[in-house]
């Protein structure tokens, strides 16, 4: 007998599953549906509003709010309360060292290149965990709202994300419960919300213009025969909304002669501010003046001035539009179309200096701040086979991977790339001297490799002897149209170099495929528990290593009751990898990282101090 659904919001006939489009966002997410009219819609749950905060709420007692709740402790809690999360996905501390002071909740610099992690109390997160509470949230809105399971949805992401970042938004999708079909870039869905891409025969260039409320880019796409390719992207990451409420803000501050430092210390009057300055912006859509006020202070301000205020960082967002038609090779009468994305562009004289740049009028029928999110559910759709008129391309079944350190999986082409297709991550050693490195190849969706499929393994000989992490060794993965797998490794520094071809699929059938595919999601929560427990310990027992290096070679620079502490320390997380408790390794390797940072930045100044003097050192 078959099972037929009833949505019960609506009374109408459903098939067994829906498929959503997802705009995780720095600011704001919202999730998208196709509705039974065929056309896009985002998912407004229970009047709660459309846009879901990026923010995440820890309380005392360990409950989790995440949203609109959560928005209100960015003032009240801010050590618990994370936002922006976005930007530390895939990130290691290095990459965002500049950016830390941006932050108000504890990000942990471990001092190596292994991606962050935040501290909430006594608990250690990564961006993965934080972005699949929010995904979480967006998954249950949409059932609430749907009266179905969602369980399968396309994901976006901006242009610029690396692969590092690209799996680590499809890990979050896992971890949140959701089978993520495809991480599709934030312009390529903001231009399929427009139609445009839709018609294989169309051949344009295009510009998309984002401005968000606390970061800003300009991609320029070229659509061929349905493909999306990034020619180029410029931007910046700090650049947004945000900035015009505080250059508002300031204002007020001067004409009322109050000093910001007075107001940094009054955070419920900061808060006040921000939002009148907000409210501000946002009035100037329909009147000219603006006049409140807020206490003692007087909110006054006409559209031209906070024209005249807010030009110089519009003027930064045109520069950066010259610079990726620069990087693209284009000149701006070779743009065929401006699409405007993020809430921002519905500033006046943001869309006038844009189409005065592009010297055409924009694309801004479609609500900026829904575009992506609508583009995404256009892009699953198109993944359900709903649409007939657009030829889907090819596509790998099962993801394809590496072994990695602990017997863990590192995808490399994801699942539903498109076929051809090529991808590489670099790597390097985890011993000192090293010559050799074992490469296994393996095919599926689970994050242990032990209950993936082996495809091939070979030995990558001859690296150079060097210091853990010198060797930079390249992996690239070439699919080709017939199911051809070529795997590459090469040693950078020396040129060493091997590869294997194997086919993926020869052998498996569509059930098996199938199989795997729900294991992976049956497994998922143990599944990245064990991973997150097994990078842990991984990163322990690499911490213990560097450690006892560094005792054995500048044992006489540091003193005995140093050396005793770093000893206990290295033996308090050799005690705590047993656990299997990756809260209490992370606690570990963050004591002992603390404990030896002074003696290690110590013996660097001596070092450096020596080499001033000429003499060479060690």
């Amino acid at each position: 007998m078959a099972k037929v659904s009833i949505n019960l919001a609506t009374g109408s006939l459903q098939k067994e599953e829906i498929i959503v489009g997802i705009d995780l966002g720095t600011t704001n997410s919202l999730v998208a549906f196709i509705n039974a009219d065929k056309n896009a819609q985002v998912i407004n749950d229970a009047g709660k509003g459309v846009l879901v905060p990026s923010v995440v709420h820890f309380g005392q007692t360990g409950d989790i709010t995440v949203g609109n709740d959560a928005k209100n402790y960015l003032v009240t809690d801010p050590q618990n309360t994370i936002f922006s999360v976005k930007r530390l996905l895939g990130r290691s501390y290095h990459d965002i060292e500049n950016y830390k002071d941006f932050f108000s909740y504890k990000v942990i610099d471990d001092n190596t290149e292994s991606l962050v992690k935040i501290k909430v109390g006594d608990k250690f997160y990564t961006p993965i965990d934080l972005s699949a509470l929010i995904l979480k949230e967006l998954k249950e809105r949409a059932e609430h709202a749907l009266k179905t399971p969602v369980n399968r949805a396309v994901i976006t992401v901006p242009a610029y994300f690396n692969d590092s970042q690209r799996q680590a938004t499809r890990d979050a999708g896992k971890l949140a419960g959701l089978d993520v079909l495809r991480i599709v870039n934030e312009p390529t869905a903001a231009s399929l919300a427009y139609g445009i891409g839709l018609d294989p025969e169309e051949t344009k260039t295009i510009a998309v213009y984002d401005l968000g409320g606390g970061t800003f880019d300009v991609s320029i796409l070229q659509i061929q025969n349905g493909i999306f390719e990034v020619l180029a992207t410029n931007g910046d990451t700090f650049l947004g909304g945000d900035d015009f409420d505080r250059i508002i803000i300031d204002y007020w501050l001067e004409k009322n002669n109050l000093d910001k430092a007075q107001l940094a210390e009054n955070r419920e009057l900061s808060q006040q501010l921000r939002l009148k300055a907000e409210e501000a912006k946002k009035s100037f859509a329909h009147q000219s003046i603006f006049n409140e006020q807020l206490g003692d202070i007087w909110c006054t301000l006409d559209k031209q001035t906070f024209e005249q205020l807010i030009l110089p960082k519009v003027q930064q967002t045109i520069t950066c539009c010259q610079n990726a038609l620069k990087d693209a090779k284009l000149d701006v009468k070779q743009i065929d179309e401006v699409v405007m994305v993020g809430g921002s562009t519905r500033t006046a004289l943001v869309k006038q200096m844009v189409a005065e740049f592009f010297g055409r009028p924009v694309h801004d029928e479609v609500n900026p701040d829904e575009v992506v999110a609508l583009g995404a559910a256009i892009q699953a759709d198109i993944m359900a086979g709903n649409r007939k008129d657009i030829l889907l391309l090819d596509v790998t079944p099962l993801s394809l991977g590496i072994e990695t350190m602990g017997g863990l999986m590192d995808v490399i082409i994801p699942r539903n790339a498109k076929v051809p297709t090529k991808a590489g991550r670099q790597y390097t050693t985890s011993i000192d001297g090293q010559v050799n490195m074992k490469v296994a190849v393996y095919q599926g969706e689970r994050d242990l490799v032990k209950e993936n499929r082996k495809l091939a393994e070979f030995n990558l000989k001859g690296i150079p002897a060097m210091p853990t992490g010198f060797p930079k060794i390249d992996i690239n993965f070439l699919l080709n149209a017939d199911g051809i797998l070529k795997v590459q490794a090469i040693e950078l520094r020396s040129g060493v170099k091997q590869e294997v071809e194997v086919k993926p699929t020869y052998g498996i059938t569509d059930d098996q495929v199938e199989q795997m595919l729900m294991d992976s999601i049956t497994h998922a929560k143990d599944d990245v528990s064990q991973r997150m427990v097994i990078e842990a310990r991984t990163e322990g027992e690499q911490m213990i290593y560097t450690v006892e290096r560094f005792l054995q070679k500048h044992g006489t620079s540091v003193t005995a009751e140093e050396t005793a502490q770093t000893n206990e320390h290295v033996a308090a997380l050799k005690q705590a990898l047993e656990s299997g408790d990756k809260d209490i390794i992370h606690k570990h390797i963050d004591q002992l990282n603390e404990f030896t940072r002074p003696f290690a930045e110590r013996l660097m100044d001596q070092a450096i101090s020596h080499a001033m003097k000429g003499k060479s050192i060690d």
